[in-house]
């Protein structure tokens, strides 16, 4: 069993997107009516691309370039503040996310802040959540994010060990992380999060559990583990086993031999693009992970899913697993509904949720790809005529309800599926049934709501053991549908030729 096939961070993924015609988001305006929504800036824009990435980010902008960037950017909100007004919309949060937020400069960066507080309605207990990276993270540009109350920073750190780094191809050395991270603790945010990756070519269990060790060390709230996923368009893609490797899943599923024996094979393949010492290893990988799971689980640490390990105790910067009262705190899961939220995106490469109306500009990798959807981007006129998404028939509103739930704990609420849908998960998905029979699966009940003993609703949760929970990125993909699988698919197909570096 190959354990990771697919990251389900969202459903469906951008590759099943189209063009859309003939709507507009004043079409949209009541399902953003009043408080409670959600709010993304993409920032496109990177020092250097990391071997593994592929995000829609661009390498080489001047300043000026990003100036013109963000004065797109400002259009837009001046266009979706105008649309948005009779409706009373009020956002609860803000993520800014990249490519890199803070390769912006010190001045950049109040300008973003300005225009987004100047022109669109807050709640006054917002959560603003932004994404850094060491060799961008200064004392400078913190004290601003201190001055504008951001809550959470992700800061991606990957590994502790130069030589995994550059075979990452990140920008910067351990040294420079261990100094960002020291100075990002010392002005106090709610919480900090950092990313770690595992399945890195040459890595151990034991480098990974002390990169792991370390990071915890530092007494950050949250640590997320990623496994290394190679997809086409990516730097390392050519040294690993090329775009053409036979034996090798190469799509959005991302770039895994299908089992070991296929990596030693790949290994003594020669002329085919697949540089010495370099091979992902499915087995290895998830060894890395047992250990740092279990490292992390006797340190005190929750895990929420395959990805989050949450300090117990800490004050999250999503008040994920904390009573919402001031001051109080708690170790047990909040229940957050997810999967019919509303949430706008900003810039060029982020993505919208209405409803059923999912929409984004068209998902690109390669840096000549990403440029025309910017310059595309800068130039449009109507930022409110949405051109390229997809509309959720019912049948895949439940498989996006069902994933966005089973793979986060406390997992999928079974009375509340039963209400949306008018049907029961298990008779709408039997391999439920299979998965709770193998073990992978597990019915327990819960009580959300308000914080206090006795109070709140009692639900029943279909969760992922922890066995299930090791194995999602093999699950979860399983629950895709044929139509959305098949969309991907022919993504795949027509952007394969495009994808150089």
């Amino acid at each position: 069993m190959d354990p990771y096939i697919q990251y389900m961070y969202s459903y469906p993924h951008k590759t099943a997107y189209g063009p859309l015609t003939g709507i507009s988001l004043k079409d949209y305006g009541a399902q953003l009516a009043g408080p409670g929504h959600s709010l993304y800036l993409h920032i496109p824009f990177c020092q250097t691309k990391c071997g593994y990435c592929d995000l829609f980010s661009v390498t080489g902008q001047s300043r000026q370039e990003i100036d013109r960037y963000l004065d797109a950017v400002e259009r837009q909100i001046l266009q979706y503040a105008a649309a948005l007004a009779p409706f009373k919309t009020c956002f609860s949060d803000l993520t800014i996310g990249g490519g890199t937020p803070l390769l912006l400069s010190e001045a950049q960066l109040r300008r973003v802040f300005s225009m987004l507080f100047a022109h669109l309605p807050f709640e006054k207990e917002r959560k603003i959540v932004i994404e850094t990276a060491p060799a961008q993270t200064t004392a400078g540009k913190l004290k601003i994010l201190k001055e504008v109350g951001v809550t959470r920073i992700s800061m991606g750190i990957q590994s502790f060990f130069d030589a995994e780094l550059q075979t990452l191809k990140r920008q910067h050395l351990a040294d420079c992380a261990r100094r960002a991270l020291e100075l990002l603790m010392t002005f106090a945010f709610p919480c900090v999060n950092v990313d770690l990756i595992y399945g890195i070519p040459g890595q151990t269990a034991d480098t990974f559990l002390a990169s792991v060790k370390e990071a915890a060390a530092f007494g950050v709230e949250e640590i997320f583990l990623y496994p290394l996923y190679i997809r086409h368009g990516a730097r390392l893609e050519r040294e690993l086993a090329g775009r053409t490797q036979p034996g090798v899943r190469g799509s959005a599923d991302g770039l895994w031999a299908e089992d070991p024996k296929q990596v030693r094979d790949l290994r003594q393949k020669k002329g085919e693009g697949v540089q010495k010492g370099l091979q992902l290893d499915p087995e290895s990988a998830f060894l890395q992970y047992r250990e740092a799971a279990a490292f992390l689980q006797k340190e005190g640490f929750r895990q929420d899913s395959m990805r989050r390990f949450v300090r117990m105790g800490a004050f999250t910067g999503d008040l994920s697993g904390m009573c919402r009262e001031a001051g109080q705190r708690a170790d047990t899961r909040r229940f957050e509904e997810c999967g019919f939220g509303t949430s706008l995106a900003l810039g060029c490469g982020g993505r919208s949720y209405l409803g059923g109306l999912h929409f984004c500009t068209p998902y690109k990798i390669c840096r000549q790809d990403c440029l025309d959807q910017l310059r595309a981007y800068e130039a449009e006129e109507d930022y409110l005529q949405i051109r390229h998404g997809i509309s959720l028939s019912k049948e895949e509103e439940k498989r996006r309800y069902v994933i966005r739930h089973l793979l986060i704990r406390p997992g999928l609420p079974m009375e509340r599926y039963q209400t949306y849908f008018g049907t029961g998960a298990m008779e709408d998905f039997p391999l439920l049934k299979e998965w709770l029979q193998e073990g992978y699966l597990i019915l327990h009940g819960m009580r959300y709501g308000k914080c206090g003993e006795g109070e709140g609703i009692e639900e029943t949760f279909l969760a992922l053991t922890d066995e299930g929970l090791a194995l999602s990125d093999h699950l979860g993909p399983q629950l895709i549908s044929p139509a959305v699988r098949r969309k991907m698919e022919e993504w795949e197909m027509d952007n394969r030729s495009s994808h150089k570096a």
